[in-house]
């Protein structure tokens, strides 16, 4: 049984949530809170497996709530927040950053029979079993420090290889899951403004999102972060992400092309089909880089790039939230690096340092 505490300052929405989340007889509401502040006593009091939080209300707010749990109750959270406009969705991935580990859009009327219902349900069950850890805050010596420490463990990239990608590097692919904006927040961050090589990514996140992903990052990051377009080429310097429900995949001349077809290994967009579509339209000329997620999209399709001669990463269990998809990655042999999530950024400018 996952043992769900419900956090939201509407009466009416808590009925709602519960009433969906009681209709499965996996799930079940062991309490609710108004407020952050109470959220986090039953937090403490109560040790559910999993928290669905909102963040507008009044005293304590989400934010708040998701730095104390995270900090001395650490469990699950799943945000859930309006998408009618660019800063409501904004505030969604401002809490995955603080530790959240996904976020759903917060339907006005819920129905255990509705899609946002099972979407709900379907979410609650995926991540509840996810262990997390404490967080804790550092200083920017701190982190500095912590950063050229693992710079100096890092496998060393081979000096051939290094010196081969200066010259012929003409892409870069990432692709995420579960913990993933948070990732690509701490990766573009640290890539300046002129980085001379365009960056396609793939992160799974509910439908409605994908824009407001590519938003965010682009008010956090130095790094124009837009949706991929049919027909576009790629530029240095810009972050192009899948748009919500469509694939998308690169040809030889640079150009995006987006497409409907069913999904992949049960996603749509999926990781693989850009990986493998940069595999044979870029062949050794690209980088492909695999972070935190849930399953195994990405995997083959690292493979691929690898067996063209482009070089692939992998996060490190460390710093991922969820190992499952660069784990999948490193049992095919599809990896040539493994790197912590802080190294990742360092690591490719150190590419394009020529």
């Amino acid at each position: 049984m996952i043992r769900v505490l419900v956090v939201d300052d509407s009466p009416a929405v808590r009925l709602g949530i519960r009433l969906v989340l009681e209709s499965d007889p996996a799930l079940t509401v062991i309490g609710e809170a108004r407020n952050g502040e109470e959220s986090v006593a039953l937090c403490r009091q109560l040790h559910p497996d999993i928290v669905t939080m909102d963040i507008i209300m009044p005293g304590m707010g989400g934010y708040e709530a998701i730095c104390e749990i995270m900090s001395e109750a650490p469990c699950p959270i799943l945000v859930l927040t309006g998408i009618e406009s660019k800063d409501m969705v904004a505030v969604g991935f401002k809490a995955l950053a603080l530790g959240a580990l996904s976020v759903l859009p917060k339907a006005t009327l819920l129905d255990p029979d509705s899609d946002e219902g099972r979407e709900l349900i379907r979410q609650i069950k995926l991540i509840a079993g996810i262990k997390v850890v404490r967080r804790r805050l550092t200083s920017g010596e701190d982190h500095h420090q912590a950063v050229n420490g693992l710079m100096a463990r890092a496998t060393p990239v081979r000096h051939a290889f290094l010196s081969r990608m200066q010259k012929e590097a003409r892409l870069v692919v990432i692709g995420a899951s579960t913990g993933g904006p948070p990732a690509l927040q701490t990766i573009l961050s640290g890539l300046p403004p002129d980085f001379p090589l365009p960056i396609l990514v793939v992160q799974h996140i509910s439908a409605g999102f994908s824009a407001g992903l590519a938003n965010w990052l682009s008010s956090v990051t130095s790094l124009r972060c837009k949706l991929g377009e049919y027909g576009e080429t790629i530029q240095p310097g810009c972050v192009y992400f899948a748009p919500d429900n469509k694939h998308i995949t690169v040809n030889n001349k640079g150009v995006v092309v987006l497409d409907s077809s069913g999904p992949v290994g049960g996603h749509r967009p999926a990781i693989n089909v850009l990986f493998e579509s940069v595999a044979r339209s870029f062949m050794a000329a690209a980088v492909g880089i695999l972070l935190t997620g849930m399953g195994k999209d990405g995997a083959q399709g690292l493979k691929a790039m690898r067996q063209a001669g482009a070089y692939a990463i992998a996060q490190d269990e460390k710093s991922s939230v969820v190992f499952s998809m660069p784990a999948a990655a490193i049992e095919l042999e599809a990896v040539d690096e493994i790197l912590d999530l802080n190294v990742i950024a360092p690591w490719l400018r150190r590419l394009v340092n020529k």
